[in-house]
């Protein structure tokens, strides 16, 4: 049996975000293939067998891997567009795109949204796709299959829609699916790829799109679905007062209460946004478990409003960042959500005293694995768990004369990513990536966002 290979990795700042917030002002740690194995102050053990690399962290700050918990892939390709639009005007004009996507597409645009999360210091990544255009082809296989070369996990939330604009729903008729066309999909898409494994790189939700485009059955079909294949759900909700607005006109409650009827609360759920909710709303979360996924930049583009993540904080609901799609935050990075999320909150009735910077790390990272039910296995750094974390680099100009790095990290100015490893594995070195050649990805995805222009210009 081959031996264990360790890397050690020394003279780093640590910020361990456990449950007690564990920092080393100068400290090691230890991976041991995919797992760490031991971390602490001061230099490594001596003596360590089977040391195949020693890294000299000096001026660094480890962290775990950011957690993505929603995005939109697809976007990649429609980035720029309806920029002064809020969310319901925003789909009407580019759902006529999206609804043209075929597998070519989806794969370049999956690896474009991938490489701008792994070269910000995402490890792990969530991607909600619910656009499956009749004829387009493997359209799950090509994300999985783009997570798997660039080397990120990757939840794949395998969304549905059913409800066209001849059913009062917001999507183009030709781009929704029927439902037993969709509930058959994502039964195979679950069995082709969830991994349920502790190291898994890919896992599998069932994520019907949102109550404004997927009818009640197909809604309480696939609750019933997820929970006999044993995997997580996931859908939009309470993102705008249109939708608010539109639940209670055509259900005759707000979401949270229309969530519940069809059995999507609990513990093996999480949310996008949930931007507009009542005390009631969030006492449900928090009685549930029902997570969230917050995207303040997104938020803000579609002038959604200021979620109220304090308070869902204070209740007891889990809650993660998201990017969100790139046609609402065309950065497409989560390092950035995490000084968004800092500062929006604070525009909120908390102001000051709404988060601070270790909360806006911990909802980067271990509030994100939660969120995506991993938080046993990364999401902080621990013996024992995944080595999957990140090196950020804080000497220099930008960062250097904070004396907290977390501050610095958070606050400041996007810090360079020296190394970001993924189960042990070194995915970005020198803010590079290792595994994919960014260059010939941002032809590609250029290439087919054109092509995407020009087949729906023709209609």
């Amino acid at each position: 049996m081959e031996a264990v290979r360790r890397t050690v990795i020394e003279n780093c700042a640590i910020a361990t975000v456990d449950a007690k917030d564990t920092e080393h002002a100068s400290g090691h740690l230890v991976l041991a293939g995919r797992r760490i194995e031991s971390l602490g102050a001061g230099r490594a053990p001596e003596g360590l067998e089977n040391v195949v690399r020693r890294i000299d962290a000096t001026g660094h700050l480890a962290t775990p891997g950011l957690v993505n918990t929603h995005h939109h892939f697809y976007q990649w390709l429609t980035r720029g567009l309806a920029t002064d639009r809020n969310l319901f005007d925003w789909l009407v004009a580019l759902y006529p795109a999206w609804a043209r996507l075929d597998e070519p597409m989806v794969h370049a645009a999956a690896r474009g949204s991938l490489a701008m999360m792994a070269r910000g210091g995402v490890t792990t990544a969530a991607d909600h796709h619910y656009v499956f255009p009749r004829g387009s082809g493997d359209l799950s296989g090509a994300l999985v299959q783009a997570a798997r070369d660039l080397g990120v996990r990757f939840t794949l939330a395998r969304g549905s829609m059913d409800l066209g604009e001849k059913d009062g729903g917001l999507p183009p008729d030709f781009a929704v699916e029927t439902i037993e066309d969709a509930l058959t999909a994502t039964e195979e898409t679950v069995r082709r790829h969830h991994d349920p494994s502790f190291d898994a790189m890919t896992r599998v939700a069932v994520a019907p799109c949102s109550p404004f485009s997927v009818s009640t059955d197909l809604m309480r079909r696939s609750a019933e679905l997820a929970r006999g294949l044993g995997v997580r759900l996931h859908t939009h909700g309470s993102e705008t007062v249109e939708e608010v607005k539109f639940c209670h006109e055509r259900f005759g409650m707000g979401p949270t209460d229309y969530f519940e009827s069809t059995g999507w609360l609990g513990e093996d759920v999480w949310m996008a946004h949930c931007v507009h909710m009542d005390d009631s709303d969030v006492a449900a979360f928090a009685r549930t478990g029902t997570g969230v996924a917050h995207c303040p930049s997104s938020n803000a583009r579609l002038a959604a409003g200021i979620a109220r993540v304090p308070d869902l904080l204070a209740a007891g609901v889990p809650v993660g960042l998201g990017v969100d799609g790139t046609a609402s935050n065309e950065s497409g990075e989560l390092h950035t959500e995490l000084r968004n999320a800092l500062l929006v909150a604070r525009l909120g009735p908390h102001r000051e005293a709404a988060l601070t910077v270790r909360q806006a790390l911990r909802l980067g990272t271990h509030g994100g694995a939660r969120v995506l039910g991993r938080e046993a296995e990364t999401g902080s750094l621990e013996p024992g768990k995944l080595a999957d974390l990140v090196l950020w680099r804080m000497d220099t100009l930008a960062h250097a004369s904070v004396a907290d790095p977390v501050a610095a990290l958070v606050l400041g100015a996007p810090a360079p990513v020296t190394a970001s490893f993924v189960n042990g594995r070194q995915i970005v070195e020198g803010g590079r990536l290792r595994t994919a050649d960014e260059d010939e990805i941002a032809r590609t995805t250029r290439a087919q966002a054109r092509r995407l222009a020009e087949i729906a210009a023709r209609g």
